[in-house]
């Protein structure tokens, strides 16, 4: 029997604003992709395709349509049980890092299990998640302590400490120099074919997007179609 897929959206629609501000961001978005795939979404400014990943995260509601992630159909779920699956998973990275300069690179890391009675393990596996990323001998530094390259590894370290099976990222290497976004894209693609984990990266870099498995082209709320790697929105500007 085929796996079902990671992701299903089925008529997906979007809109902000009422009245003469009402502007439609989705508009009827169908989407399947299966487990182990690397999907690069790309398009225009305003194309709907960070929208997009905000309502796979479960962070934002459609107005219509069926969103299913991991085999759970948010038009059923509750706010916590959506809540769950994002601390576990279901993986975050976006272009802003995100860190709390109070809190050391650990503290980052393991911040959603900040309560958890088992202080030990969840220790143990956010050493774990930051020596993933290349950062074992970081744990006690400050974000202010780092380079850009470094936080966004510990961005990623703080996304793998629920070892996701699905990681979404929006602009992940936009703060970053050419050679520290390059190692933060091999880091991906081995993620992804050493340990299958399913990866959707919206992005406008052609340096991202050309190692993507799979292209997804977004037109003014659409999926206009599968990219090759000369298609236009490669070339486009950032949502």
């Amino acid at each position: 029997m085929a796996a079902e897929p990671v992701i299903r959206l089925r008529d997906v629609t979007k809109h902000y604003g009422e009245g003469g501000s009402r502007t439609q961001v989705l508009r009827g978005v169908s989407l399947d992709i299966e487990p182990g795939e690397f999907v690069s979404l790309v398009g225009q400014s305003g194309s709907g395709k960070s929208t997009l990943l905000n309502i796979i995260g479960g962070l934002d509601l459609p107005d219509d349509g069926d969103v299913e992630v991991l085999g759970h159909d948010y038009n059923k779920a509750s706010e916590r049980e959506k809540a769950k699956l994002r601390n576990g998973p279901i993986g975050f990275v976006f272009q802003a890092f995100n860190l709390l300069d109070h809190l050391t690179c650990l503290g980052n890391v393991t911040l959603a299990s900040q309560f958890s009675s088992n202080a030990t393990k969840v220790e143990e596996r956010g050493k774990e998640a930051l020596r993933r990323v290349g950062l074992a001998d970081f744990a006690q530094r400050r974000p202010s302590e780092l380079s850009g390259g470094q936080k966004q590894r510990v961005a990623i370290a703080r996304a793998l400490f629920g070892s996701p099976k699905l990681l979404l990222c929006d602009e992940p290497t936009g703060n970053l120099d050419s050679e520290t976004g390059r190692e933060v894209i091999e880091f991906f693609t081995e993620l992804n074919e050493k340990e299958h984990v399913t990866l959707l990266i919206v992005t406008h870099e052609r340096r991202v997007s050309s190692v993507a498995k799979r292209v997804i082209a977004m037109k003014d709320g659409h999926i206009v179609e599968t990219a090759d790697e000369d298609h236009p929105a490669l070339k486009a500007g950032p949502a």
